[in-house]
């Protein structure tokens, strides 16, 4: 690398540039998505915070064009795998082939699936069996994958980007516990307003979709997340974090009422560690440099609600995850001497 190549380089990563880039590509990603800009904003936290994340919504919302327009944005190798129930292991992370060489002589080679990519769509992740969505569970947690004798690291930026279709229950496999925790965020995608929606429909019905240009590379990824990671976070916020976890478990006695009623389980210590780093990300693209407790509000939902198991009585009663969560953040106080740092 030249001295003036290496200095291009380093400008290219210093805070203010990558920040600046991020918000370029947020442009970019709004030429082809209209609206859902609470979904474009959770999904870019998940993958600064390196983390993985699940976007539920119904069918025809844009999901997958809104993960392949992301990748359309980035430098970043993409690939996409369409989960159904014939989908077995070595589709994702790649299966062995007995070649003949020149000489005649037979040998195993191993070709990589396509888990071996920067971002993976996985669609309808879903509709594919246990056994096979648990090919995912080392690559979303070890960034590697174990085959044919070895274990191979996977390219780094690595993001799992899945969707789920929460209507259509036939020929599904609901995702374990194991594995939605493995998500550092659980997105939800809703419908446009009817604004958007005549937006979408004019942008959609004519010659053709906008071209986006990629603003964003491996290097500047990486050098995101260790920005979030080196993001100062005090330690009345760590409490508050802590705080909040603990009181979605309704054997706690800071648990409030409607914990204690309707769950079964609370959220384990992953996620605080992933309401710690979204945080982070959410100051970091805010332009802020300390997280305050407004952002671990900001990302409770997201990170809690697939978190938290509920019990009869919530299903009984039509109480879903995201009405506890909005009411555990009600319940714990914020530390006030941070909100105003």
């Amino acid at each position: 690398m030249t001295m003036a190549s290496s200095t291009e380089s380093a400008s290219r990563m210093n805070p203010e540039a990558l920040i600046a880039a991020v918000q370029r590509l947020r442009t970019e990603i709004g030429k082809r998505i209209v609206g859902q800009d609470h979904v474009v904003e959770e999904i870019l936290m998940a993958m600064v915070a390196g983390g993985h994340a699940l976007l539920v919504g119904v069918p025809g919302l844009a999901k997958t064009l809104m993960i392949k327009s992301i990748s359309d944005a980035m430098r970043l190798d993409f690939r996409r795998i369409q989960f159904t129930p014939d989908l077995v292991p070595s589709d994702i992370t790649g299966t062995e082939i007995l070649e003949e060489g020149a000489n005649g002589a037979r040998a195993f080679r191993f070709v990589r699936g396509p888990v071996f990519a920067n971002i993976v769509l996985a669609d309808e992740i879903n509709r594919a069996p246990p056994r096979t969505q648990a090919a995912l569970l080392e690559a979303m947690q070890e960034h590697s994958v174990t085959a044919a004798g070895q274990t191979m690291r996977l390219p780094e930026p690595f993001f799992v980007l899945a969707t789920q279709n929460p209507i259509e229950q036939e020929g599904t496999y609901p995702l374990p516990e194991a594995q939605l925790d493995r998500f550092l965020f659980d997105i939800r995608v809703g419908y446009p307003s009817e604004t958007e929606e005549v937006s979408i429909l004019r942008a959609t019905t004519g010659r053709g979709g906008a071209r986006i240009a990629p603003v964003f590379d491996a290097d500047e990824a990486i050098a995101l997340q260790r920005l979030v990671r080196e993001l100062p976070c005090a330690d009345v916020v760590l409490q508050y974090a802590a705080q909040l976890v603990r009181a979605s478990r309704p054997a706690d006695p800071r648990a409030p009422q409607i914990v204690k009623q309707y769950l079964r389980w609370g959220a384990g210590p992953r996620a605080g560690q992933a309401l710690v780093l979204g945080a982070k990300a959410s100051a970091l693209l805010a332009g802020r440099a300390a997280v305050a407790p407004s952002d671990i509000q900001r990302v409770a939902l997201p990170v809690l609600r697939h978190r938290v198991l509920l019990n009869f009585a919530a299903e009984a009663e039509g109480v879903d995850a995201e009405r506890i969560v909005q009411a555990l953040v009600a319940a714990v106080p914020a530390p006030s001497s941070a909100l105003s740092a």
